[in-house]
């Protein structure tokens, strides 16, 4: 006669048992894993928002340090406008030989001229090309202020550069201009616009701080001081402060820009600083 085996398993009691000691064992663990996990992801959360301010006053920096001298405007303490350029040059003073134009004149329209040096080689983001904008002794003022087209003029060719007796390159300048430029420069240099960015405007609108860049056509076409387009690519967001001021034009010193950008995220707020010096000496 065979034997009968009897098999045992868990009880519904058990099991019962067992599922109410893991959730107590699990919220224990809970408990003492939430603090670290919350402070992971508030440190990735600060690191976020510091790298985009940081990111983004570097950025601004940057773009005012290449500021066309003493075209740097705030409108309002949101906004901050300027001027920007690629390089810089001197003119020579004096023909070459008498009346064969290689000087720049102040007394008469002059549309041709040489630089000191090869513009071929300079980097060639710093290269002067056609559609550049040349700039000579911008002071911001009446009879010398870039945005009206003062001392300015647009150029049209750029020759091969020369040897003899130094190294120039000759600069053909738009040929419908009618009126001389007005003021020479102390040190006979002039700063070069470029064709593709000639305004820009920083702006913080509803949070946003957005980077606003104006063509060559707009030179003079607005009053600079109601300027202030909310528009362009949005290089931070969340800003719960913005601020932006300026020192002032002075020739005899570096002017001072200040920059405040304060960003919230998750009641999370980063708060940087940023000091500018710049050169207004044209």
């Amino acid at each position: 006669m065979a034997s009968l085996v009897y098999q045992r398993g868990f009880t519904l009691i058990e099991m019962v048992m067992v599922i109410v000691i893991l959730g107590i064992v699990g919220g224990m663990v809970a408990v003492f894993m939430k603090s670290p996990i919350d402070a992971y992801f508030a440190s990735a959360r600060r690191a976020g928002l510091t790298d985009v301010a940081d990111t983004t006053v570097r950025r601004m920096a940057r773009d005012i340090q290449r500021a066309l001298p003493n075209s740097l405007i705030t409108p309002n303490y949101q906004c901050i406008e300027f001027i920007a350029t690629k390089t810089g040059a001197r003119y020579r003073e004096s023909d070459i030989t008498p009346g064969d134009g290689t000087a720049l004149d102040f007394i008469s329209v002059d549309n041709q001229f040489n630089m000191l040096g090869n513009n071929n080689e300079l980097p060639p983001d710093q290269r002067i090309a056609v559609g550049d904008v040349l700039v000579v002794y911008n002071l911001g003022i009446p009879g010398s202020n870039a945005y009206q087209q003062d001392n300015t003029a647009t150029v049209t060719a750029v020759g091969t550069p020369t040897v003899s007796p130094s190294v120039e390159t000759p600069i053909t300048t738009t040929t419908t201009r009618t009126t001389p430029l007005l003021l020479a420069s102390d040190s006979k240099r002039f700063q070069v616009v470029p064709a593709n960015e000639n305004i820009i405007s920083y702006v913080c609108s509803a949070g946003n701080l957005r980077r606003t860049t104006r063509p060559l056509d707009a030179f003079g076409a607005v009053t600079p001081s109601a300027t202030c387009p909310a528009s362009g690519p949005i290089l931070a967001r969340n800003l719960s402060l913005c601020s932006f001021d300026y020192s002032g034009s002075d020739l005899a010193r570096n002017a001072l820009v200040r920059l405040v950008i304060q960003i919230t995220e998750s009641q999370e707020t980063v708060s940087l600083q940023q000091e500018i010096h710049m050169s207004n000496t044209p």
